[in-house]
C-alpha cells in the first residue's frame, strides 16, 4: 500500500502526459487539414456604341466700342445657329452660355523696361455652346465641319466631343449576371477538379465597375474608369465569390 501512495504521483503525471499529448497531437493534425473553402473571381465584359454625345465649342469678338462687340458677336450667334440647324441639329440640343466679357490692356515699357502704364485696347466678348444631342453620328460630323464657320470669319474654338451611355444601369446588372455565372463556373470546375463538389456559397462581393475605349490600352483604376472620349468602349466588372466544398 506504502508503494501504491509513492507511484500514484508519478502516475497521475505520466496520464497527464499522455492526455496533454493527445490533446496537442489532435489540434496539430485538425491545424494541418486543407480548409473546405474556395473563392474565385468571375468577370462580366460588354462592348457597345455610345448613345449620347456632347460637343462644345467657342468663338469671340473684339471691338473697342462694347455696343458694336455685342453686335458683332450676335451676328456670329445667328450664324452659328443657321450653320447647326443646316446640318440637322435640332434648336432644343442647343444651349448657348452667356457672354463673358473682358477689357484687354497692352502694358508700356520704357527703355529701362520699366511699367509706365496700361493702354486699353478694347472689348473682347466669349460666347460658348454646348450641343447634347442622341444623334451621334450627326453631332460627330458636324464637329468636323466647323471650317464652314472659321471661313466665314468666326474664330470659332471647337473640342472634342464626349461620349456616353445612357442605359448603364440595365447594362451593370447584365454584366453582374454574367460575371457571376462566371465565377460559378470556374468553381465547379476547381472543385470537380480536385474530387469535391461544390457546397452552399458564403459570400460574394462586387468589383469596380470599368468604362474603357474599345481594344485600348485604358488603364483600369481602384476607383473605376469613365472613358468619355471614344464613341464605342467596353464596360466590365468583376464578383468574387466563396463558396464551401463537399
Amino acid at each position: 500500500m506504502e508503494f501504491v501512495k509513492k507511484m500514484l504521483p508519478t502516475v497521475l503525471i505520466g496520464i497527464a502526459v499522455v492526455i496533454t499529448g493527445y490533446i496537442l497531437g489532435t489540434s496539430y493534425l485538425s491545424k494541418g487539414k486543407d480548409d473546405p473553402k474556395i473563392s474565385v473571381t468571375g468577370l462580366g465584359e460588354e462592348s457597345f456604341d455610345s448613345d449620347l454625345i456632347t460637343w462644345r465649342a467657342s468663338f469671340s469678338r473684339n471691338a473697342l466700342d462694347l455696343k458694336q462687340a455685342y453686335a458683332d458677336l450676335n451676328a456670329d450667334v445667328l450664324k452659328v445657329k443657321k450653320f447647326l440647324s443646316n446640318q440637322g441639329i435640332k434648336e432644343n440640343e442647343i444651349v448657348f452660355d452667356a457672354a463673358d466679357i473682358s477689357k484687354n490692356y497692352d502694358n508700356q515699357y520704357d527703355e529701362n523696361g520699366n511699367f509706365t502704364e496700361r493702354i486699353f485696347r478694347g472689348y473682347e466678348l466669349s460666347q460658348s455652346f454646348e450641343v447634347q444631342s442622341k444623334s451621334v453620328d450627326l453631332v460627330e460630323q458636324t464637329s468636323r465641319e466647323v471650317s464652314k464657320l472659321i471661313d466665314a470669319g468666326i474664330e470659332l474654338n471647337s473640342y472634342s466631343p464626349q461620349y456616353y451611355y445612357t442605359k448603364l444601369a440595365a447594362l451593370k446588372i447584365k454584366m453582374i449576371e454574367q460575371a457571376t455565372k462566371d465565377a460559378k463556373n470556374r468553381a465547379e470546375t476547381i472543385a470537380n477538379n480536385g474530387g469535391g463538389s461544390l457546397g452552399d456559397l458564403t459570400k460574394a462581393s462586387m468589383g469596380v465597375f470599368q468604362i474603357t475605349a474599345e481594344n485600348s490600352s485604358d488603364e483600369y483604376s481602384w476607383g473605376g474608369s469613365f472613358n468619355t472620349s471614344s464613341k464605342r468602349k467596353t464596360a466590365s466588372i468583376t464578383m468574387r465569390l466563396n463558396y464551401e466544398i463537399d
